[in-house]
């Protein structure tokens, strides 16, 4: 049996050994590309979700053996919209149970202390009805922490990489990596959490983009603790309340929710992309 706080150190360790493990000396990633049964290398698009699938592909061994290290049965999700992409279960007590979901962004160029934020999953039905069976791979409620394995890296200006030929595999080592300077790192999904969608218009929960605030899990949240997570992303653009001006609104900011709720607003952490 492994307690939260023994899988999140353990994570931790395991995490932070992954950017030797898929970066070249020189920080560059260490996956070139796509090699076909003639030796021809195809240079990877950087196209983020692309990116995201084969990152996931290349570190997928080392969680495997975390898994198996530490009394764990890993079970990837069933299908690709569900939530979590991982599973951790442990050998000597099936019912705990860790989600892990595998997030990566890219730096902001110029701004490199800014990324460009994570979706921490849905904030739809499973969430709500901790029940649930749809689009997740267990009830939300069986799970005993919701993590987020979260990769930092910086893209390769795209007029490196663009080539009109496939590469040899003797030429493997000119090859440029479509990106570099890979981080990672371990946090819980509340603890990074932000007020605002990930996503546009869908029912996703945004992270905050802060790399420091991020690494240090140093969200929103923080200090309300996860039942304030919790109750706001339930009840995100639900409830509605009446201005001063005498129309109405739906609750869309963590400040007007914990005032609402009559909770300290002191409490929340304040994020500043500015610095």
């Amino acid at each position: 049996m492994i307690s939260k706080q023994l899988f999140t150190d353990k994570l931790g360790e395991i995490t932070s050994t992954l950017s030797s493990r898929v970066s070249t000396g020189d920080t560059q990633w260490a996956v070139k590309g796509f090699i076909d049964a003639y030796r021809h290398i195809y240079t990877i698009s950087s196209d983020t979700k692309v990116i995201s699938k084969v990152l996931e592909i290349h570190i997928f061994p080392h969680l495997f053996e975390f898994a198996k290290i530490n009394g764990l049965k890993l079970v990837l999700a069933d299908h690709q919209n569900y939530y979590p992409d991982m599973t951790f279960i442990s050998e000597g007590n099936p019912q705990i149970l860790y989600a892990l979901d595998i997030k990566t962004s890219y730096r902001i160029p110029r701004k490199d202390w800014l990324c460009n934020g994570f979706t921490l999953g849905s904030h739809g039905n499973y969430f709500v009805d901790r029940a649930s069976r749809k689009n997740i791979q267990f009830p939300y409620d069986k799970y005993s922490g919701h993590f987020c394995l979260g990769i930092l890296y910086d893209r390769v200006p795209s007029a490196i990489r663009r080539e009109s030929k496939p590469y040899l595999l003797e030429d493997l080592h000119s090859i440029p990596s479509v990106i570099s300077n890979i981080q990672f790192f371990v946090a819980e999904k509340w603890k990074i959490a932000s007020d605002k969608r990930g996503s546009g218009n869908t029912a996703n929960i945004g992270s905050i983009r802060k790399i420091d605030d991020l690494v240090s899990e140093r969200g929103m949240f923080t200090k309300l603790g996860e039942n304030w997570f919790d109750d706001y992303w339930m009840n995100y653009n639900k409830i509605v309340i009446t201005e001063e001006t005498g129309g109405t609104k739906r609750i869309t900011s963590l400040h007007e929710f914990v005032e609402y709720r009559g909770g300290d607003t002191s409490l929340i952490v304040p994020m500043d992309n500015s610095k």
